[in-house]
């Protein structure tokens, strides 16, 4: 097993590790584990995939929903801004 040494890590990323590590009742290290392969050993999103399979939740929850176009989500990120 490889160890990695992380020098300079800014105070406030020290303390949000420090405050996961004890909320999952673990290790700084462990937390920093877990970070980590969370992070890179995660499936990358395949939106195509994602929207198939939020379609099909509509459809089976038989919401009234307009289908998630470019259109739609554009308007939706821009619906309140000024």
């Amino acid at each position: 097993m490889r160890t990695i040494t992380i020098k300079g890590i800014p105070d406030p990323l020290y303390k949000r590790i420090k405050r996961r590590a004890a909320e999952n009742r673990r290790s700084i290290n462990s937390e920093v584990m877990v970070c980590l392969e969370q992070s890179v050993m995660a499936e990358p999103i395949k939106p195509k995939a994602l929207l198939a399979d939020i379609d099909a939740l509509h459809k089976k929850l038989k919401l009234k929903l307009p289908p998630l176009t470019d259109d739609f989500l554009r308007a939706a990120k821009n619906w309140g801004r000024p």
